[in-house]
């Protein structure tokens, strides 16, 4: 059976991937024969790829959506604003990591390489229009992630994390495959828009329905949703922070993203039938980020708690399995990136004597050591916990508003409930920064994570006076998947 035929349009279609998985194999070659100095090479080299591929992605132009490779690749708003998203999760990891590799000493010119190769998977999940080409970008994605969590070698905190993840991800793995060949198996076909017709013609049957479980159960491991949750708090904490801030940021988008896809595009003649499991998922997951994010001492495992009860909040908008609903997702996720990449920069800034510090306690009294930093990490605390006129209040207005209208009034209810516990444990930490004795001064904060921070702080505290740029293209890409 003959190949797709190689086209210009769909050289400028497939360009963002095709150029992050030559450039990724050539900062390999780089790395590798390179006697001195080849980090800062590689990672000048991999921001650059990351920069173009977002342009490629920005200047492709819109319209109707475009299948590539018989349908397993599906171009459209919805993937061009989700890749965007995830290439600048992708690029501030990066960018974060830069002065981390320096006081640590570590001198892994993979790391780059690998968070490229990373980026490449997400970019091809998020585009993918089967389930052959969602399997093969999770892994490509998932493979790069196990070994970024362990990537220092001599810490056996980060071994730990990195041989969790790679056992827990190879069982959610299994759970997903297993789940697309019984969906394959009861309807004949891998394509969801197939999928979509023959069961709108046919209906659902128990197999199908059975496929479907362990589909989404694969998929809320990505996104780390309860009962797939458990990896998270663990990895978060004994990751290097810099891998932490990636896993919380771009991983998220991307797996959001191909959760939304799956369940919109793939099965939209049966939406009460995986609404319910949505809908526990999502409470589940909100609930305990809320309650178990309390008595942490550890500020990089509460924001683990803090990411499960996140996602809890975004699922509600998939829930409602509405255009409004897509529209929410989007825009929680986009903030969501932006309030988690600038709470991951102050958490990177931790540093007493160039060693790091993790603990809660550490940020007492830091309004008189540094109240510029406490300033911005007090509103990215707010907006976390969705308080007005930040942006985390509008994340979770579309969502619940969606909620509302798709009449899921006891899930809107529930997450209204969930805010306001999890608004005790970010409000504590204000408390800290503002009303305790000063503990002793950080170090002074690097270039990079200031730049980091500013951007951050700054779309968190300004997003309610220009929120329309990123509605109006949250309401495009939404609008592309019905």
């Amino acid at each position: 059976m003959p190949g797709p035929a190689i086209t210009p349009e769909l050289l400028v279609a497939m360009s963002p991937e095709l150029l992050l998985a030559v450039g990724a194999m050539v900062l390999l070659m780089v790395g590798a024969f390179s006697r001195e100095g080849a980090l800062g090479i590689v990672t000048g080299g991999a921001i650059a790829l990351i920069v173009t591929a977002a342009a490629l992605v920005l200047i492709t132009p819109g319209g109707e959506p475009q299948t590539y490779f018989g349908g397993s690749i599906v171009i459209d708003d919805f993937a061009r604003f989700m890749k965007t998203l995830t290439l600048i999760g992708s690029l501030a990891a990066i960018v974060m990591s830069i002065d981390w590799m320096r006081t640590a000493r570590l001198e892994a010119f993979e790391y780059p390489v690998l968070i490229v190769l990373a980026t490449l998977g997400m970019l091809i999940m998020v585009s993918a229009g089967d389930l052959i080409a969602l399997y093969m970008g999770l892994e490509l994605q998932s493979l790069a992630l196990y070994v970024v969590a362990a990537i220092q070698r001599d810490s056996s905190r980060s071994t730990e994390a990195g041989l969790k993840y790679f056992a827990l991800g190879a069982l959610s793995s299994g759970m997903l495959l297993y789940g697309c060949s019984l969906i394959y198996g009861f309807t004949g076909t891998v394509e969801l828009e197939a999928i979509a017709n023959i069961v709108g013609r046919e209906g659902a049957s128990l197999g199908l329905i059975f496929g479907l479980v362990f589909l989404v159960a694969g998929l809320a491991f990505k996104v780390s949703a309860v009962p797939f949750h458990m990896w998270t708090p663990d990895v978060y904490e004994g990751a290097p922070t810099p891998v932490a801030a990636f896993f919380a940021a771009a991983p998220k988008v991307a797996a959001m993203a191909i959760f939304v896809r799956t369940l919109i595009s793939g099965f939209p003649t049966i939406t009460p039938e995986w609404q319910q499991i949505i809908i526990f998922v999502s409470v589940a997951s909100m609930l305990l980020g809320a309650f178990a994010a309390i008595g942490q001492r550890n500020i990089k495992r509460l924001m683990a708690y803090s990411s499960i009860g996140h996602m809890g909040f975004a699922l509600v908008g998939l829930a409602a399995g509405s255009e409004a609903g897509v529209r929410g997702v989007i825009i929680y996720m986009t903030l969501y990136l932006f309030m988690t990449i600038g709470a991951f920069a102050c958490i990177l800034a931790m540093r007493r004597n160039e060693a790091a510090v993790e603990d809660i306690e550490d940020l007492s009294g830091l309004s008189r050591t540094n109240p510029a930093m406490a300033f911005v990490l007090a509103m990215l605390l707010f907006s976390l916990a969705g308080i007005p006129p930040l942006a985390g209040f509008f994340a979770k207005f579309y969502v619940f508003l969606a909620a509302v209208e798709a009449e899921l009034y006891p899930l809107a209810v529930i997450g209204v409930l969930a805010s306001v516990v999890g608004a005790y444990y970010y409000l504590r930490i204000v408390k800290l920064m503002y009303f305790d004795e000063p503990a002793p001064a950080f170090d002074r904060m690097s270039r990079e994570l200031a730049t980091v921070l500013g951007i951050s702080g700054f779309v968190t505290i300004l997003f309610f006076a220009f929120p329309w740029p990123i509605i109006q293209a949250a309401s495009a890409a939404a609008k592309s998947l019905f």
